[in-house]
């Protein structure tokens, strides 16, 4: 293929397109400082202004927050594949009398099922296997299950009327994560990384860590999508930090490479960017710019919070013995009380394996082992610190799990299909009311009899709480205004201390 004259080559980049583009920014902004004032576009992001500039002065969405903040950071630890609310925390006692019964027609009201089960012959009502007691001064009912949660209710604020319009895996999470079923719209972190900003200069904003649970190892994959920045700057991105040797991929310097020699190269392609810029105002190569930095600074930072040889001996036994096994929940909960305490925005743990369509009482039992005592521990590490107070801390899956068993059903055996016409989540700190249960569901646990809370009202009343109104944080893209909550979405008020 013949090679292209650089001349040629930089005449394609001033084709009409791109002189009109360039054109309209720079006419359209002298004839509106002519109208207005220069003082009013004083804060403005024109062409030609220093990149790293123009991102301190723009790095977020909001100048100010529409609400007095009750907190200032988020922990979500999602529970990837749909946690079953009646093995854990939704006791309904009457599925005991009735196992084995078929569900009643006036109960599911013709809702749709999975494929999996759709066409099951007959869908027998399965009770748990595992006995409930109430805890704490505020009496909540909890699973055997999770003994060490079982210890920490009275801090819990617990939603068992959540509903979600997604009744698979792949939409349902990232309905969850991202406010629309369909891939491509920004993440939760994205849009706070967006909206809010970073609070720290040397670590992102926005943490991702990764666990795989023992219940079910080869459960449902997680896509990099589900962390994604979609159509925002990729700045925004979530950063995945990884158990192992180099817990950032290409963090680390090249062997023959030293921080002077780095320091250096950033220098000749932070020049090499800013002519770019300068000639295509694509701000996309701010956050190019802005990645490179962050990269180097995170290269002194990130050794040091991965660093956990120097937690007391009581912090691994509060966690337990899995916080010293780099890439497990519990390893991952302590880091993200470590990252807390470095004032990220936002830290997003995924723990895989709740799917348990057969097997499910070992299974789950399995599942359940792994994230119950690090879940506590990271509640009473919070709070003994003074920093469950400002800190967000939620738990829950992307939907619930059926009251009747998917496939046979025996006296110790049973699964249970995707459900989300009702499930449980909680959250602790960051303003919401400890101690109590909103919501309720029926008799057979399959429909919400009060307080119904969908994925957007969620979403709206986590930004309210860190001081953001849900319709107003916005991101205009191929002509149309974008938000987390989408068209929906109203904050849950009663759910707020």
């Amino acid at each position: 293929m013949e090679k292209k004259n650089p001349i040629e080559e930089r005449s394609y980049l001033l084709n009409r397109r791109a002189f009109l583009s360039k054109s309209s920014v720079g006419i359209g902004a002298a004839a509106l400082s002519a109208l207005l004032g220069q003082g009013l576009l004083g804060s403005c992001n024109m062409i030609g202004s220093n990149p790293i500039d123009s991102l301190k002065k723009n790095s977020t969405a909001l100048t100010n927050l529409h609400f007095a903040p009750k907190a200032k950071r988020v922990i979500y630890l999602f529970q990837s594949g749909g946690p079953s609310q009646f093995e854990l925390f939704d006791h309904k006692p009457l599925l005991e009398k009735l196992r084995g019964q078929e569900l009643p027609d006036s109960i599911r009201k013709g809702q749709r099922l999975t494929g999996m089960t759709s066409d099951q012959t007959s869908l027998p009502l399965a009770s748990s296997l595992f006995k409930f007691n109430r805890f704490g001064q505020s009496g909540i009912e909890m699973s055997e299950l999770l003994p060490y949660t079982s210890q920490v209710v009275d801090d819990l604020c617990m939603i068992k009327s959540m509903h979600t319009d997604a009744i698979n895996h792949d939409p349902a999470i990232t309905f969850f994560q991202t406010g629309s079923q369909q891939p491509g719209r920004p993440s939760i972190g994205s849009w706070l990384s967006y909206g809010l900003g970073s609070t720290n200069e040397n670590l992102p904003g926005f943490c991702v860590l990764l666990s795989r649970g023992t219940g079910r190892p080869q459960g449902q994959p997680l896509y990099s999508r589900l962390w994604g920045n979609g159509f925002l700057h990729s700045l925004h991105q979530g950063v995945q930090f990884r158990s192992g040797k180099d817990p950032i991929l290409y963090l680390n310097n090249p062997d023959g490479i030293n921080g002077m020699s780095r320091r250096r190269m950033l220098d000749k392609v932070l020049a090499l960017n800013q002519k770019q810029y300068e000639e295509l105002g694509d701000p996309e190569i701010q956050s190019r710019i802005s990645q490179y930095e962050m990269a180097y600074k995170m290269q002194t930072s990130v050794p040091g919070l991965m660093d956990v040889s120097k937690e007391p001996d009581y912090i691994y036994k509060m966690y337990g013995s899995e916080s010293t096994v780099p890439g497990t929940f519990a390893s991952n909960c302590l880091l993200a009380r470590r990252l807390a305490e470095k004032d990220v925005r936002f830290i997003q743990l995924y723990h895989m394996g709740w799917d348990q369509h057969d097997n499910l009482p070992s299974a789950i039992k399995k599942q359940a082992y792994d994230v119950d005592q690090a879940s506590a521990a990271l509640i009473m590490d919070l709070k003994q610190r003074g920093m469950l107070e400002d800190t967000l801390v939620i738990w829950g899956g992307e939907f619930g799990r059926t009251n009747y068993s998917q496939g046979a059903l025996t006296d110790n055996n049973y699964g249970r299909d995707h459900h989300p016409r009702c499930f449980t989540i909680w959250m602790a700190g960051g303003g919401v009311k400890p101690g109590m249960v909103y919501g309720e569901t029926d008799e057979f646990g399959y429909n919400i009899t009060k307080d119904p809370v969908h994925v957007h009202d969620f979403q709206a009343t986590m930004l309210h709480l860190l001081g953001v109104d849900h319709e107003r944080l916005t991101y205009k893209h191929q002509g149309r205004r974008f938000r987390l909550t989408d068209v929906h979405g109203k904050v849950i008020h009663d759910l707020i201390s």
